[in-house]
């Protein structure tokens, strides 16, 4: 029989502040799934502001001649990124936690990496949390709303809405996505997808779970014998005429977005003297059985050129 373990849990008083927070927020910020696979552009050491950067050049190439002829246009536009300052203040009660953080030090886990001490185990379970909600601010996110900031998809739908000429492009369908009209509406952002774009190595198409989903039963149900004879059967290809599909939960439902990954920027300050983990026993204090969290952090995102983005705007 397993005899149980007895730990004793110290009086936990914990800071990491400026560099020495670096990992903690970065293992929050980058467990989001959209920053995870890499699917963006990521700015990690933006203390307080820059500036997005992006040269188009056209014309240049003129016939030889013996002198210098200064030819073709150059165009550079600026985009300011200025992540957000954000922060995370948590009470929670050790003896919720206890008993789990004891079952993996046991072994009961299927984690490959456990928490060395119940104050990793702490900071893991909040970072997670952070990272759900990074994941959800960075697409549909308003950084007039508290504890969000400017995400993808409203940045780029307010681009559309505008209409100008260096604006993002709307595609010409619109309305909710399901398995019976995801290939049409997959055709209808294909073909908004500027020209000077389409065939870029780094070009998505962003989409939402639903969309994946919607996706995978076209591909197996919807055409004769299912894909590659497998209707059923096996995960089918994230692809659309070539251009990959990424899956990124916190898109809104039916919203898709095409753009190339260099276009789309999300900073933060991951060696900010801002950042800051802190755990706190309040044992100590008030004889409680309260943990306080403290994290404090920043983040947003920030796209290049508008007009080289397409999007499906549901309705």
């Amino acid at each position: 029989m397993r005899q149980r373990q007895n730990f004793v849990l110290p009086s936990i008083t914990s800071t990491y502040a400026g560099e020495a927070a670096g990992k903690y927020i970065a293992a929050a910020l980058l467990s989001a799934k959209t920053l995870d696979q890499e699917a963006v552009s990521i700015m990690p050491n933006v203390k307080y502001k820059s500036v997005v950067q992006k040269l188009d050049v056209s014309g240049i190439v003129h016939d030889a001649s013996c002198d210098f002829t200064n030819s073709g246009s150059v165009a550079l536009s600026e985009r300011i990124l200025e992540p957000k300052e954000l922060q995370v203040n948590l009470e929670l009660c050790k003896s919720e936690f206890v008993s789990s953080w004891e079952a993996l030090q046991l072994g009961y886990s299927a984690f490959d990496e456990i928490p060395a001490s119940f104050n990793d185990f702490l900071v893991s379970y909040v970072g997670g949390k952070v990272a759900e909600a990074t994941e959800t601010s960075i697409w549909q996110g308003n950084s007039a709303t508290n504890g969000e900031f400017g995400g993808f998809q409203t940045i780029i739908s307010a681009s559309a809405a505008a209409g100008g000429a260096g604006d993002a492009i709307q595609s010409s369908a619109s309305g909710s996505i399901t398995s019976t009209n995801v290939i049409a509406k997959l055709e209808a952002l294909e073909t908004a997808i500027p020209n000077t774009v389409y065939g870029k190595e780094d070009l998505v198409i962003y989409v939402p779970t639903n969309v994946v989903k919607a996706y995978q039963q076209a591909l197996g149900a919807n055409y004769a014998n299912g894909w590659n004879n497998q209707v059923t059967v096996g995960a089918k290809p994230l692809d659309y005429n070539g251009i990959p599909l990424m899956h990124c939960p916190g898109m809104t439902n039916s919203y898709m977005v095409a753009a190339q990954k260099s276009n789309l920027f999300f900073g933060t300050g991951l060696l900010s003297d801002y950042n800051e983990v802190r755990v706190l026993d309040m044992a100590d204090l008030d004889g409680s059985q309260n943990y306080r969290i403290i994290m404090r952090y920043t983040a947003g995102t920030q796209t290049g050129i508008n007009s080289d983005i397409a999007i499906h705007i549901p309705a």
